[in-house]
């Protein structure tokens, strides 16, 4: 029980201290602040997992997980479920995804026993090369994250058809038809998505010169300022563009009138895209990496671009330290796995790129050696101030949604979308009723960095799903929004479970950490600027005693209250005895678990 408990929230204990709330005639009043209630089973800082034999779906909105729901129940496969309940999500969740922005997906085929991958990312402007971007830039170090610079081509459309070509049953006016109606008759706004409305507006209002354009954005989601929560949202312009790719496929989108009107808006505002980028974009299958950590799990995720090995790389370091030896939320491991995080993302920095313009040296990064040899680096006692990337031996050389589907048969959907920086660039095309992703802002201006820009080039990606396998047979499919947090986050759920026994909601719920620093992606090869050490940022379940000793090893360790930088989780386990669907969502969204 220690060991959970360790890592609970702190306000589990019921705390009573005075504080002072208004009334309703404004004058403050005394208020009690309570913690949390007790359970009858299970740790008391989280809820019970969903339990349904027959389907399940976990998303970042109640709406959206009961779309997914009634899809399967129509005799939809989780693909199309998944697919239902991204477009759901594109509009009630605006603040994190929509069909401006790329798509990665995961998919367990209980037909041919196998785990498929989707990367679903656009490309950068096929008529702009490095020279003439670097002269856009106007001597600029760093890539604007508003306006048209950062933006790329939207891979989501194109990867929802890729997906529902090889695993769909139901048609796509079937499956869009939920988003559509509530699109044009509105839904009421959750309260975290609020939250989030309400702080991308007042970004959107101190960058409008960079954005140059914002007019259109500002009508669709900002008329009259950010919806609050409860506020009734409608968006009648992307029930259109929906409805336009309900009847005319993935080409109504990139080589229909949705692409011609880009293109038009795009030569309007100064910007690089062209239709003709949008008629030549196609999504990519590639096939999952997975590690085995300890006790028959295997962690699976997608190669570069995205950054889903990294959590492959700090799994291959972590595998060499029993955790379960120390207390869940001791300094120990923080410290292990803070040290893991950095070790591996160093190497991102260095070698995540395109793989058609720049293959990583994967097969080594991945292996069992590399990984001891990349453990054998951390000093046990103390933070090193300073880690580089590995010396390949070759012969030669955010903000995001998470969602997670399963169906009757035994499919497991994991997909991860997103606009990138928030709600994305702060453009929307005429009449279109979506935002276009800022992800172009990941590409580095070293000339001679693997993921420099270029034309036609896919940028570094964060977004990456994952899923986990039992003695080989499938058993999770996961996943953990927001940015340089979600390896780290994937790495800690499966710690929390594998090594500390935790249920699949407690894993979720468990305070985390998240360490921010270090050389980027976007940085030049050598990493001038960056923070070598960086943050290590903690939630409020992590004692006191904790911080102080991670302080004492030399970590620069903040306490954060707010949820918002630890990330969003869903997931789905597979009872490979019963078949018996396990799901959770977390607290810090406004998500929900239903099974049915």
């Amino acid at each position: 029980m220690y060991k959970t408990l360790a890592f609970a929230l702190s306000s589990a204990a019921l705390a009573f201290s005075p504080a002072f709330a208004q009334d309703q005639t404004g004058a403050e009043k005394p208020k009690l602040e309570i913690g949390a209630g007790g359970r009858p089973v299970g740790e008391p800082w989280s809820r019970s997992p969903v339990y349904a034999a027959n389907g399940m779906a976990a998303t970042a909105h109640p709406l959206a997980s009961q779309i997914a729901i009634d899809i399967l129940k129509k005799g939809g496969s989780a693909v199309d479920a998944a697919i239902a309940a991204n477009a759901a999500l594109g509009l009630m969740e605006p603040t994190g995804n929509g069909i401006g922005g790329d798509l990665f997906a995961i998919i367990w085929d209980p037909k041919t026993q196998k785990l498929y991958g989707l990367n679903g990312s656009g490309k950068s402007p096929m008529g702009t090369s490095y020279k003439q971007f670097m002269k856009q830039l106007n001597g600029s170090k760093t890539i604007p994250p508003f306006g048209p610079m950062p933006v790329t081509v939207p891979g989501t459309v194109d990867g929802w058809f890729e997906m529902h070509g090889k695993f769909g049953k139901l048609s796509m006016s079937e499956i869009l038809a939920p988003t559509i109606n509530y699109a044009r008759e509105g839904h009421p706004v959750a309260p975290v998505i609020a939250y989030y409305l309400d702080s991308n507006l007042k970004r959107f209002n101190q960058s409008v010169e960079m954005i140059g354009e914002f007019d259109n954005a500002r009508a669709t989601y900002f008329a009259d300022g950010a919806p609050k929560t409860g506020e009734v949202f409608k968006n009648p312009d992307l029930a259109n563009t929906l409805s336009k790719i309900a009847e005319g496929g993935r080409d109504a989108f990139y080589s229909g009138d949705i692409a011609r009107t880009i293109d038009t808006y795009f030569k309007r505002i100064g910007g690089n895209l062209r239709y003709e980028d949008f008629a030549a974009h196609s999504s990519k299958w590639v096939a999952p990496g997975c590690v085995d950590y300890r006790k028959g799990y295997e962690l699976c995720e997608l190669p570069p671009n995205s950054q889903g090995f990294a959590a492959l790389q700090m799994t291959n370091i972590l595998k060499n330290i029993d955790l379960a030896q120390y207390p869940r939320g001791s300094a120990e491991v923080l410290h292990y796995i803070t040290e893991a995080k950095r070790l591996a993302f160093e190497d991102v920095a260095r070698f995540y790129a395109d793989p058609d313009a720049s293959p990583a040296p994967l097969d080594w990064l991945l292996s069992d050696e590399y990984g001891k040899e990349r453990f054998a680096l951390i000093d046990s006692a103390k933070a090193t101030p300073e880690f580089g990337p590995g010396e390949p031996k070759l012969e030669g050389e955010g903000d995001t949604t998470y969602l997670t589907v399963a169906d009757k048969d035994g499919m497991m959907v994991s997909l991860i979308q997103s606009n990138y920086r928030g709600m994305g660039s702060g453009l929307v095309a005429d009449g279109l009723g979506f935002m276009f992703q800022d992800r172009g802002e990941l590409y580095s201006l070293d000339p001679n960095h693997p993921n420099v820009y270029a034309p036609g080039k896919r940028p570094f990606q964060t977004i990456i799903p994952a899923f986990m396998k039992k003695d080989g047979k499938p058993y999770m499919s996961f996943g953990l929004m927001g940015g340089g947090m979600q390896p780290q986050g994937h790495v800690q759920v499966m710690i929390n479970m594998v090594d500390f026994g935790m249920n699949l909601q407690e894993a979720g719920d468990a305070a985390r950490l998240n360490h921010d620093g270090g050389r980027q992606p976007t940085d030049d090869l050598a990493g001038n600027g960056a923070d070598l050490l960086g943050v290590l940022n903690v939630e409020p379940g992590i004692s006191d005693e904790t911080v102080e000793q991670l302080k004492a090893m030399g970590h620069k360790v903040e306490r954060v209250n707010n949820g918002a930088m630890f990330g969003g989780y869903q997931a789905i386990v597979r009872d490979p005895q019963t078949g018996v669907y396990h799901g959770a969502t977390e607290m810090r969204k406004d998500g929900q678990a239903l099974g049915y």
